[in-house]
């Protein structure tokens, strides 16, 4: 079994203590994929995975072992690094094969493994090439046939796409993804990229500062985000923030923002009297509303700028001191300078305290 597990671990740069009592376990067959803006950790917390970086505390547990003092190559891992890390001299055959001549595996068995792998990826018409002669997209099927080719009981896989072109990214991620469903090999992927994360992982690490912030599903940390670092980073557009205060009305709360209030029940949220909280709303999440209709659970104001998106078109206005951006059909989209007025279903709506930072959803 390739299961991972991270117990306590801590990793410090003398007095930086940049990865705090990182706790996790990835289970065998997992796809797991660290997130997170840069500066977080992630990369240092994958290196310490695959032994290239010491660990200051705590211990790193593969297939029930206990690897901190192991070197990487007696970890059972593969590593897909963001450069490639290809040897421009050798042919994209003995690039593949490096590692297996190292471990002293027969000639005929490297040639049988390289055919196999290089069939899976595709590489077998660029075998005799040199790196150079291949796109970035084929180099890093090259790197990703290195690290299969070690039959590895873990692949790590640090932001190996951020070197490409977007196309070129959308066709690898597919690719990775089919990998996967195929090899069923336990995966740890490090990545900024959000849209990577939620297409590639079963689960998502969201670090922030060295720090896990939450871990989830992607279905569940875009749907029910634990704080407002979370709320912030996952989607795209991004969230609408808007500053508030609660009132008790009756049996549910009104949410009183400059110059409009909103009504939610008292079933979905853990609030008090005149607690602070912050409103978020996707922009996806609202609905353009006939002007003079229900005043409350409303949001309006002149649209300042149209983004075209395609099917879509971002629109940003002015409301209650903050920009506030609503994904409507480009088909019929306002103009710049038209007034705009869009309805909130509470269903749809997070909030958070302001003070704390952490969602006040009942679970």
């Amino acid at each position: 079994m390739a299961t991972i597990v991270c117990a306590h671990v801590d990793k410090a740069y003398g007095a930086v203590n940049v990865i705090r009592d990182f706790n996790l376990d990835v289970a065998d067959q997992e796809f797991i994929v660290f997130l997170g803006p840069s500066g977080c950790g992630k990369s240092t917390l994958l290196r310490m995975i695959a032994g290239l970086e010491d660990i200051s505390g705590g211990d790193v547990i593969i297939g029930g072992k206990t690897v901190n003092d192991l070197p990487p190559r007696d970890r059972g891992v593969a590593m897909v690094f963001q450069n490639y890390a290809l040897y421009p001299h050798m042919t994209i055959y003995d690039n593949i094969a490096f590692g297996l001549k190292r471990m002293k595996i027969p000639g005929p068995e490297i040639d049988t493994r390289i055919r196999a792998v290089s069939a899976t990826l595709g590489l077998g018409p660029y075998l005799d090439r040199k790196p150079n002669a291949l796109s970035g997209g084929q180099q890093q099927r090259v790197a990703i046939a290195r690290a299969m080719i070690k039959t590895p009981r873990v692949f790590l896989f640090d932001e190996p796409l951020s070197n490409l072109d977007a196309k070129l990214r959308n066709h690898m991620r597919v690719e990775i993804a089919r990998l996967h469903q195929k090899l069923k090999t336990t995966t740890v992927y490090v990545t900024h990229d959000q849209l990577e994360a939620m297409t590639l992982a079963d689960r998502i690490v969201l670090m922030k500062d060295g720090s896990i912030e939450q871990v989830g599903t992607p279905a569940e940390i875009y749907e029910r985000p634990r704080t407002l670092f979370v709320a912030s980073f996952i989607g795209t557009p991004n969230m609408n923030f808007i500053d508030a205060t609660a009132e008790t009305k009756g049996d549910g709360w009104l949410l009183h923002v400059e110059g409009a209030s909103f009504a939610v029940s008292d079933k979905r949220f853990f609030l008090s009297d005149g607690q602070k909280i912050v409103l978020g709303i996707r922009p996806a999440d609202l609905d353009t509303a006939a002007v003079g209709s229900v005043e409350v659970n409303c949001v309006a104001g002149t649209a300042d700028l149209v983004e075209f998106h395609g099917n879509d078109a971002l629109v940003t206005f002015l409301f209650a001191g903050k920009e506030i951006g609503a994904l409507v059909k480009a088909g019929g989209c306002p103009k710049s300078g038209d007034g705009v007025r869009f309805a909130v279903d509470e269903n749809r709506m997070h909030l958070f305290d302001a003070q704390t930072g952490l969602t006040l959803l009942k679970q």
